[in-house]
């Protein structure tokens, strides 16, 4: 018999409320007005975000990083496991309560991946950090941009003005972002207008969905052209 979930946090939110349960020693679900968010035990998809956002800077002398939502750590332990000693991640998470979880009762799950010496955490809205960054050529340049959020594109997403999947948005990404970028993004189902706006910004495109059964969300990773050598 299963044993029962206890909520060990909360926070009333305007989306509802946000809740951190657990059951055992490292079960967790992180849900908001009674909808499930995160599960520390589905978290493959998160992971292979990280790891394809990433995959190109294991060389590279002080990439840098932004990365949208914290979430349980996932994606940004992924991330860190790529990148050298050199190489610094800016995570922008709405909620502060999330980011006491992840320094405290989730910190076992990521190995304290928000504690590493190479993490600055901005409580922000990742859609304010993109526009800042693209605006002012002295905070732009970032490597890898990566958007691991609960409300992924969808076909209801605006086309032109949705804040992080809108034609906009992805300009501004594009801005934000060093010749040879990758802006990775997931998202819960495929969403082919996604797709088509971020190619016609100039991105090339790809797209998985990890794993090989159950529920399997998409990862797209696009890229800028790198200059000519």
């Amino acid at each position: 018999m299963a044993l029962p979930w206890k909520i060990i946090d909360s926070l009333v939110t305007t989306s509802g409320t946000l809740e951190l349960r657990q059951r055992g020693e490292r079960d967790f679900l992180i849900t908001v007005g009674g909808l499930v968010l995160m599960n520390s035990s589905a978290h493959r998809s998160e992971v292979v975000l990280g790891q394809l956002a990433c995959s190109h800077l294991k060389h590279q002398a002080s990439p840098r990083v932004l990365v949208g939502g914290l979430g349980m750590g996932y994606t940004l332990k992924a991330v860190l496991d790529i990148l050298p000693a050199t190489g610094r991640v800016v995570v922008a998470e709405l909620n502060p309560v999330v980011v006491e979880w992840c320094r405290g009762p989730l910190a076992g799950l990521t190995d304290r991946a928000v504690a590493d010496s190479r993490v600055t955490v901005e409580i922000a809205d990742v859609a304010d950090l993109i526009r800042s960054s693209a605006m002012d050529k002295q905070l732009a340049g970032f490597d890898t941009i990566v958007l691991d959020l609960y409300t992924g594109p969808h076909t209801h997403s605006h086309k032109r003005d949705d804040p992080l999947y809108g034609s906009r948005a992805i300009e501004n990404a594009r801005a934000a972002l060093k010749p040879g970028g990758v802006f990775a993004v997931w998202g819960e189902n495929y969403d082919a207008g996604f797709v088509k706006r971020l190619c016609a910004a100039g991105f090339s495109v790809t797209s998985e969905r990890p794993g090989r059964g159950g529920l399997r969300h998409v990862v797209y990773v696009a890229k800028l052209s790198a200059p000519h050598q």
